[in-house]
């Protein structure tokens, strides 16, 4: 894992900080050329199996200025109980990201979480939870039109409650950007 985290900040200061922007649009830009795709893929396999799809689409309004919307489909199962414990979870999310200085960018989200919590193995609850995040990262072109994602989120509506779906204020995440 030391391995891997090391690659990835070689790969961020590999090149200049000044580093242009994956794709520039212009007023004249037509609608398809400012859409941007990408999202994050967690899989994780063996006693507690959990996979997180989290699809996102944004607009990019200015060169800068980042804003759109994406979904969270998270699914657990944990075989370390009898019944195994099985869960889903749907999120919807509206975020703003703006870019300040080369690849560093700020970040703003609004986040609705729908998830289940396990009172016992037999019995289940399913909450609702509001969060705002905001944090920043860094966008490392990859290609013509693409860019590595990485990024640190603070939740802001964070609450120190076993009923709450976050462990701990601090959100971190890992994703590709590809424009149309």
């Amino acid at each position: 894992m030391k391995t891997f985290w090391i690659s990835i900040l070689v790969l961020l200061l590999s090149s200049p900080l000044l580093a242009q922007e994956p794709w520039d649009v212009g007023e004249e830009s037509k609608f398809m050329d400012r859409v941007i795709l990408g999202g994050n893929l967690g899989l994780s396999f063996g006693d507690v199996t959990y996979v997180d799809i989290s699809p996102r689409i944004g607009y990019r309004a200015t060169n800068k200025w980042i804003v759109g919307f994406g979904g969270s489909y998270r699914y657990r199962k944990d075989k370390r109980f009898v019944p195994d414990l099985e869960s889903s979870d749907y999120s919807f999310n509206l975020f703003s990201r703006y870019s300040v200085y080369g690849p560093i960018f700020v970040h703003a989200e609004y986040e609705y979480l729908n998830y289940e919590f396990f009172l016992s193995a037999a019995e289940s609850v399913r909450r609702d939870a509001n969060s705002v995040l905001v944090g920043g990262g860094l966008a490392q072109p990859i290609g013509n039109r693409a860019v590595f994602i990485i990024e640190a989120l603070y939740n802001l509506s964070y609450q120190n409650d076993i009923f709450y779906p976050y462990s701990d204020p601090w959100i971190f995440r890992v994703g590709i950007g590809v424009g149309l």
